[in-house]
């Protein structure tokens, strides 16, 4: 029998799937950055050690004689030092048959797929995933005040709780013409690695801002970049996860500075998104065939899916010579760039923002309260879905 109850969710389904599948983002359009994807300047351990021993000529994240303050107003501060990295024209992109296509790398079938516009609007989605979709009964009372806060400051954004089978019907529709990262994506072994790509892949087909279901909006996303910021200069908005300046931090987490995958706002098709999608998708697809995608082989989410390898594609890009004209470089840029940093930095068309800004209140790592101006986003490190050595660490 069609309850009420049940009407509703068909009814909340349908318009789910009538929303997402509409294409919105507007086409491809002359941008600042070059529209070809990145290509590999060293294999992703090496993009590590970059980080953990940075060259001599380095600078450090506080900066001198660049900081820009927004008013006194608002409180949010800015630093305009872009790292030395100034950014290459685009190349035209060519129209291509299917079959010519499909013989190209995963980077250029993605790139191809989903152009890169870095003068366009950041698309007003709100995307979070979880077991069940607000309009169910089994949603945790816990995480409704939190998933409602992105609704009340963002009331013209369309905002969406997928599911898992929501998702993979998503990823099945907008990766049609790239296969490899639809088999990827199904073949991963554990739901929060599913997770972890998803955001990756939601964010690239169509951009906007991911956010995990447990996180809670202090300030609505304008407010996350200081308005003489022009968002035609910029592409991505990440934040530090963490900045563990103490000699043990190896014990701790991955990265001498790791950047959260908790929160991020995109528009689609940053090359960034396009080399962690498509380094995934290898990865997987290399251990499937040596029959090495399981728990017993796979040693670290983290590595594979979550923060580090998230991480190591931002440092990647950021050293790119491809995107960046490399005459104007003093060195790599690494983690001492970002180290102890208080403001908002911008390095090309990507824009970091201090451990504060996503991670309020963790009483650690110098990172201010929730009210401090520069908190934007609390996470509640829930993850009840992640192995418990997968959690966030608080110590």
């Amino acid at each position: 029998m069609l309850t009420f109850r049940r009407a509703l969710a068909v009814a909340a389904v349908i318009l789910t799937c009538f929303l997402l599948l509409r294409t919105t983002h507007t086409p491809y359009s002359e941008a600042p950055l070059v529209h070809n994807s990145p290509k590999p300047t060293g294999s992703y351990h090496d993009n590590k050690v970059i980080q953990d021993t940075p060259p001599e000529s380095a600078t450090t994240g506080t900066g001198t004689g660049t900081e820009v303050a927004k008013p006194a107003s608002t409180g949010v501060a800015w630093n305009g030092d872009n790292g030395g990295r100034v950014a290459l024209a685009k190349k035209p992109m060519t129209q291509l048959p299917l079959e010519d296509l499909k013989a190209l790398p995963i980077r250029k079938q993605l790139s191809y797929a989903f152009p890169y516009d870095a003068e366009g609007k950041f698309p007003a989605y709100i995307w979070q995933t979880w077991k069940y979709t607000p309009a169910s009964g089994e949603f945790s009372e816990t995480f409704r005040p939190a998933e409602a806060s992105w609704t009340e400051l963002h009331p013209a954004f369309v905002h969406e709780v997928i599911t898992d089978e929501i998702a993979g019907h998503l990823v099945k529709h907008f990766y049609a013409t790239v296969p490899e990262v639809v088999e990827a994506y199904n073949s991963l072994p554990m739901p929060v690695m599913k997770a972890d790509f998803f955001r990756y892949l939601i964010l690239l087909a169509r951009g906007g801002i991911y956010s995990d279901i447990d996180t809670t909006a202090l300030k609505p996303a304008v407010e996350w970049v200081p308005a003489e910021v022009p968002r035609s200069t910029y592409g991505l908005v990440i934040g530090i996860e963490a900045d563990p300046d103490r000699p043990d931090w190896h014990e701790w987490y991955s990265r001498r500075i790791q950047f959260c995958q908790w929160t991020i706002q995109s528009k689609p098709g940053h090359p960034v998104l396009v080399d962690v999608v498509a380094t995934i998708t290898e990865e997987t697809l290399r251990r499937k065939k040596a029959g090495e995608l399981d728990q017993k082989h796979i040693k670290s989410v983290v590595e594979f899916t979550g923060p580090a390898v998230w991480t190591d594609a931002i440092f990647k890009f950021f050293n790119n010579a491809e995107y960046f004209d490399m005459s104007t470089s003093k060195g790599n840029i690494s983690f001492q760039q970002f180290t102890g940093i208080k403001q908002a930095k911008k390095v090309g068309d990507v824009v970091v923002l201090p451990i504060t800004s996503f991670s309020p209140g963790v009483g650690q790592m110098d990172a201010g309260e929730d009210d401090d101006p520069m908190a934007f986003v609390k996470h509640a490190f829930e993850g009840t879905w992640k192995p418990e050595n997968e959690r966030h660490i608080g110590a």
